[in-house]
């Protein structure tokens, strides 16, 4: 049987990908004196529109906060106080902002700043609502430029999601399809430790072992947080998740174009071949059902073969109490479940709005935060419908 070369594999991943994350370190993106490094981040914006002028979603999760505090501030370590922190990334996020914003603009489009928190994503109502931003940041033109939110997460400046390797990880399973690309100042995983002459880079990882795990060379300073250990981590969650990872070299003036055209650069991690997809996962089997939704047969019929989002008009009944971002069991007229998801209304409102057209619900509700009751990237399929 023909085993694919890594170029195909790379490619083939690329040209899956509906969803793009980029996470740049704060090496990266800043100079040796801890100053943002706004031609490298005029060099990412651009690649970045070029990936959003694909069509695929874009999203940058930066470092460089802190960084960029220290750089105005002069000074020349990272503090250690979490007030300091706190001030410190305060004072830099709005420089990095400004920096992205303005390499955005040149190119058309805008920059769109969200700060999370590992508690954004552990909660499934704030886990569907920073889905859903991120989704329609994109619908206006405009690239999410995500980061930890430093100066409120006290965990995160001592550590929580450790550091933006694992929350880029987390940001592409919340999004359909995604590559994670990860720039480091390090152009790859190697054999051995990277700057030694007879150590060579890894194009291809197709387990994460501990053979893989023991290869980490984590090399510390005072601006960055990250280390390869880190990287692998992510790599571990983003393939768990059935996404496709790469560590690039970020101090490349093309590395995105250059990966979007094939080059072969960097590390390619690949998910195990039959993994799920994470959070689809969680909603198809890990997660609890906290009610049921009974559909007529032209909504089931939308929903199992037409791939549609489901609309409160084809839903016929509401059972349990759920709240909005809750896992509901979806079922036709028979009872029988043909799907699940996670719930955009909570159960009091559905029963308000179910079997009214979508265009009814803000004079029902007095709002309209959704048109859909479930979105089809939202919704598991469980068993086939009958027919």
């Amino acid at each position: 049987m023909h085993t694919p070369t890594t170029e195909a594999l790379r490619l083939a991943a690329i040209e899956a990908a509906q969803s793009v994350v980029v996470k740049v370190g704060t090496r990266v993106i800043t100079t040796a004196d801890g100053k943002l490094d706004r031609h490298r981040i005029d060099l990412l914006a651009e690649q970045l529109c070029r990936i959003a002028d694909t069509g695929r979603q874009t999203v940058m999760v930066s470092s460089g906060a802190v960084g960029a505090g220290m750089g105005k501030l002069g000074l020349e370590k990272r503090p250690s106080g979490l007030a300091q922190l706190q001030a410190v990334a305060a004072i830099g996020q709005a420089d990095l902002m400004q920096a992205y914003e303005s390499s955005l603009s040149k190119m058309g489009r805008h920059a769109s700043q969200v700060l999370l928190t590992a508690e954004d994503l552990r909660r499934r109502s704030a886990y569907l609502n920073v889905r859903n931003a991120l989704i329609q940041i994109h619908a206006y033109n405009s690239i999410a430029i995500v980061n930890e939110n430093d100066s409120v997460a006290v965990s995160e400046l001592m550590t929580t999601f450790g550091d933006n390797d694992r929350l880029a990880a987390q940001v592409a399973g919340l999004l359909p399809d995604a590559l994670l690309i990860i720039l480091s100042d390090i152009d790859g995983l190697y054999d051995g430790p990277p700057d030694h002459p007879d150590s060579n880079r890894i194009d291809l990882v197709k387990t994460i072992d501990e053979s893989i795990l023991a290869l980490a060379q984590d090399q510390q300073n005072h601006h960055s947080k990250g280390g390869m250990s880190s990287k692998l981590d992510a790599a571990q969650v983003v393939t768990s998740h059935g996404q496709t990872m790469i560590i690039a070299p970020g101090r490349d003036d093309h590395v995105l174009d250059k990966l979007f055209s094939n080059t072969p650069i960097g590390t390619l991690f690949l998910p195990p071949e039959k993994s799920i997809r994470g959070r689809r996962r969680w909603i198809g089997s890990a997660a609890h059902v906290a009610g049921k939704l009974f559909l007529d047969d032209g909504a089931v019929n939308a929903v199992c073969q037409n791939g549609r989002s489901l609309l409160a008009i084809g839903i016929t009944e509401s059972s349990g109490s759920y709240d909005q971002g809750s896992v509901v069991s979806i079922c036709n007229s028979a009872g029988k479940e043909i799907a699940r998801g996670l719930i955009n209304y909570p159960s009091n409102e559905v029963l308000q709005i179910l079997r009214q057209p979508s265009e009814s619900i803000t004079e029902i509700l007095g709002h309209r935060p959704y048109e859909n009751v479930v979105h089809r990237d939202n919704l598991v399929i469980t068993a086939q419908s009958d027919h």
